[in-house]
C-alpha cells in the first residue's frame, strides 16, 4: 500500500504565503510524478502543479509567478510554496503521486486525504 499524507495548510491572510508538504510512504518501487490539485467549493478539482522525478515542472496558468514546486526524491516529499495568495486560492489542497508500488505491474495514481488552504482577511 501507499499513503499520501500533507501537511502545512491553514488560514491565511490575501498577500501571505504557505508552504505545503506531503511525504509519500509504503511500498513504493518507484514514483513518476508528483504534484499538487486543488478543488473549491462548487467547482471541479483543477491541477495547480507538477514535478517529474527529473524536475520537469508544470503549473497552472493562474498560480504562475506565485507557486512554486519542487521535491525531494530520496525522501518521497513534494512541496508547494505558495506566495502572494489570493481568496480565489481558497480550497482543498490535495497531494498527488503517480507511481509503482511494488508487487504491480502499472503505474497508478494515488491520492492525499487534502489540506484546508482557506486565504481571507
Amino acid at each position: 500500500q501507499v499513503q499520501l499524507v500533507e501537511s502545512g495548510g491553514g488560514l491565511v491572510q490575501p498577500g501571505g504565503s504557505l508552504r505545503l508538504s506531503c511525504v509519500a510512504s509504503g511500498s513504493i518501487f518507484s514514483i513518476n510524478l508528483m504534484g499538487w490539485y486543488r478543488q473549491a467549493p462548487g467547482k471541479q478539482r483543477e491541477l495547480v502543479a507538477d514535478i517529474t522525478s527529473r524536475g520537469r515542472t508544470n503549473y497552472a496558468d493562474s498560480v504562475k509567478g506565485r507557486f512554486t514546486i519542487f521535491s525531494d526524491n530520496a525522501k518521497h516529499t513534494v512541496y508547494l510554496q505558495m506566495n502572494s495568495l489570493k481568496p480565489d486560492d481558497t480550497a482543498v489542497y490535495y497531494c498527488n503521486m503517480n507511481g509503482r508500488a511494488w508487487g504491480t505491474a502499472s503505474e497508478l495514481p494515488y491520492w492525499g486525504q487534502g489540506t484546508q488552504v482557506t486565504v481571507s482577511s
